[in-house]
């Protein structure tokens, strides 16, 4: 490769990154051409961008990105899984096929400019998807109104019955 085009996917990775909620490195050492070529896949359909580079070329591409701060992480065969989304969904992606293939070491993750360890990460792919927590928070907030507008209407309910008690007393 020349330099020309060096610098073309340091640039389209770098603009990658920039838009990135989420990036995964991984060391895929070891796994057949098959197994990567499904990983890719499985990721592709949770909207994960795969990527296979070399490490001089993502330590550039990270410069001024949320994914600088895996700099220090950056070694031997690296392959980056960056998602836009969710980062839950990839996360789950990755653990499942790790345990599948004990080839696939999953060394870190950046989620918004923080580093994620591998347990960290373990942690993420147990969460429920973002639909589901989205559905549980919204569950939650309406209930609080509904419950106290159950609260405000027992006062007058009680108050009539107080009354009627009263009326029945004095007849």
């Amino acid at each position: 490769m020349d330099k020309s085009q060096k610098d073309n996917i340091v640039r389209g990775l770098q603009e990658s990154l920039g838009k990135a909620n989420g990036a995964f490195l991984v060391d895929y050492q070891g796994l057949k051409v098959e197994t990567l070529t499904r990983l890719r896949h499985e990721l592709r359909q949770v909207n994960v961008q795969f990527q296979v580079i070399k490490n001089r070329l993502l330590l550039r591409a990270c410069e001024g990105t949320d994914t600088a701060v895996l700099k220090d992480h950056i070694g031997g065969p690296s392959a980056l899984a960056i998602t836009y989304e969710d980062v839950v969904q990839p996360a789950k992606v990755l653990t499942n096929f790790s345990q599948e293939n004990e080839a696939l070491e999953i060394k870190v993750g950046q989620i918004n400019g923080k580093v994620v360890d591998l347990p960290g990460i373990k942690k993420l792919a147990k969460l429920p998807p973002k639909d589901i927590l989205l559905s549980q928070l919204l569950f939650t907030l309406s209930s609080v109104p509904a419950s106290f507008v159950g609260v405000l209407s027992e006062i007058p309910r009680r108050m009539v019955t107080v009354l009627e008690a009263i009326k029945r007393q004095k007849e």
